[in-house]
């Protein structure tokens, strides 16, 4: 990835299937089946993205067929019984449309998925127009990245960034997405910021961290703790 994040822009799936707010029930029930999608984002008049219709909005029209308003005859939800009176998708849309920006990462795309639970996104650019659609597959895509390319990301912009061009005593191996650092560094206070960047690789499922500092050399460090020794590190009592 040449240390260029991944971007909702380069997973999502931008040929999309959208509606105008006029859009009969019938056809969006077919659009639906015919796309294999269970949302589909509603668009104004000048293209803008103003709401979504998903499978949710659609229902209260079965549940509501037979006049059953819950128990006692009282209404449960007004909200759902109007929409069950819906016919088109600017009366069935959920509004306003929760999106995403084309240049926004995939963490952030899937805190607000997960913060709204849902399962998709109209991908909107700065003029309100929709760019495409990203859902949850689309940010697990990422995942399939190959541990050859991971592990050269590593190196690059982990290993030979943080501790310089001469790092022969660092492995860095990837399996199945999970990264192991393994060797001695000098700068030990740099080992959490390796695990912290090597997380961020994209497609990193997780990471070992097995670095340790240089051994001490008493004749010229007598005051430094062995490194290599139980207990180094803690202070120990004469």
């Amino acid at each position: 990835m040449n240390g260029t994040p991944i971007l909702v822009n380069d997973v999502m799936t931008a040929r999309v299937v959208a509606l105008r707010t006029g859009a009969a029930f019938k056809d969006i029930v077919k659009a639906m089946r015919e796309w294999r999608v269970s949302a589909l984002p509603v668009l104004d008049d000048a293209g803008h993205v103003v709401g979504v219709v998903s499978e949710a909005d659609l229902l209260p029209k079965e549940e509501y067929s037979g006049g059953d308003v819950g128990r006692y005859g009282q209404v449960q939800d007004f909200a759902e019984v109007r929409k069950a009176g819906a016919v088109t998708a600017g009366e069935l849309m959920t509004t306003p449309a929760v999106m995403v920006a084309p240049d926004a990462t995939l963490a952030h795309a899937a805190r607000v998925m997960a913060r709204n639970r849902v399962k998709r996104l109209p991908v909107v650019g700065r003029d309100g127009t929709l760019n495409g659609i990203v859902s949850r597959s689309d940010l697990l895509k990422i995942f399939l990245r190959d541990d050859e390319a991971i592990g050269e990301e590593v190196r690059r912009d982990v290993v030979v960034r943080l501790f310089g061009t001469h790092t022969e005593e660092i492995r860095s191996d990837v399996h199945d997405g999970v990264v192991t650092l393994a060797g001695r560094v000098h700068e030990t206070a740099l080992i959490p910021l390796a695990v912290r960047l090597a997380r961020a690789v994209p497609g990193v499922v997780g990471v070992r961290c097995a670095l340790v500092g240089m051994p001490r050399h008493p004749d010229l460090d007598p005051d430094l703790p062995d490194t290599d020794l139980p207990g180094a590190g803690r202070a120990v009592r004469p």
